[in-house]
């Protein structure tokens, strides 16, 4: 369950927690269209909190919302801004922050392009999204039998509401089956990534991810562990990923927000490398988690200061 905070951001006010609510008849909660981010705040070693990519993470929202031809009512600026003004009315110094762009009531049917556009940024605690242990030890996971949709089927770069139903479902069916993260495949057989985390492969010290130009959403955090290996010389190479170089790897691990780099000890009942956190993927656990709390500011133009 989400831990009640005091306020949550709508249309450039702060409102009580209680009252942020919206019409049953809300475009966007009954077809899909809208966009939203996936942001954290982290306590640094100093004390201070900082808000991690929070542009990027905004650029991002715009990017969608035009590819969902969505005008937001704001200035980017304003955005960023409503973040940190909501994680100070919050007295909060770690969270998980949940900007929203979305259609409001008006009318109905799939055309609904007259209807305002709104916005929300709500902020909860969140502690590791597939828990510590996970963070540690690992995970299991399993090959969905749902498929990423393909590039031109839905638009994967972008994180539009309703393309997540396919992510629900693989989770659900995952979780279900006794697993605690579902893996899918692109259309053409390929693996494509989790169900909300871009996906890392490690064998004989080389690092593998899908293409950005597959049916991957192009993550904040995988761009981050990119960068990372470049400033580590590890060798990464961005290219297709077959199921089974997933049972033949020496290391799984994922990226995302939520996740943030979670090693994968299991896939489809197979151990993979060890059966535990891998010595690369410790190396760049280690680097990214500097990265975010210090003390050292590793790249302080990825860091807004609450």
């Amino acid at each position: 369950m989400v831990d009640k905070v005091d306020t949550i951001w709508m249309d450039g006010k702060l409102v009580p927690w209680d009252e942020a609510n919206v019409h049953v008849l809300t475009h966007t909660l009954h077809y899909g269209l809208g966009v939203f981010e996936g942001i954290r705040c982290y306590r640094r070693a100093d004390g201070r909190s900082a808000v991690f990519r929070l542009r990027e993470h905004i650029d991002r929202l715009f990017e969608s919302a035009r590819v969902a031809t969505m005008e937001i009512p704001f200035e980017r600026a304003e955005i960023m801004e409503g973040c940190l003004e909501t994680i100070r009315s919050n007295g909060i110094d770690e969270c998980y922050i949940r900007p929203l762009a979305y259609m409001s009531a008006g009318a109905m049917g799939l055309y609904g392009a007259d209807n305002p556009v709104r916005v929300s940024i709500a902020i909860w605690r969140w502690g590791a999204y597939l828990g510590d242990e996970g963070l540690e030890k690992g995970i299991r996971a399993k090959i969905s039998s749902f498929s990423r949709p393909g590039v031109n089927n839905s638009m994967t770069k972008a994180k539009i509401v309703g393309n997540y139903v396919n992510s629900i479902l693989a989770k659900r069916e995952a979780i279900a089956a006794g697993y605690d993260e579902a893996i899918m495949l692109d259309p053409q057989g390929y693996v494509s990534e989790a169900s909300g985390e871009n996906i890392f492969v490690v064998k004989r010290g080389a690092l593998f991810t899908p293409p950005q130009g597959v049916s991957i959403l192009a993550g904040i955090t995988r761009d981050t562990v990119i960068e990372l290996c470049r400033e580590l010389g590890l060798t990464l190479v961005e290219r297709p990923v077959s199921r089974d170089e997933l049972y033949m790897a020496d290391e799984v691990f994922f990226t995302g927000t939520a996740a943030e780099l979670t090693p994968v000890r299991e896939v489809d009942d197979r151990t993979v490398g060890a059966g535990d956190r891998g010595p690369i993927t410790r190396r760049l656990q280690e680097r990214f988690f500097q990265l975010l709390r210090g003390p050292e500011e590793l790249h302080p133009e990825w860091l807004a200061y609450v």
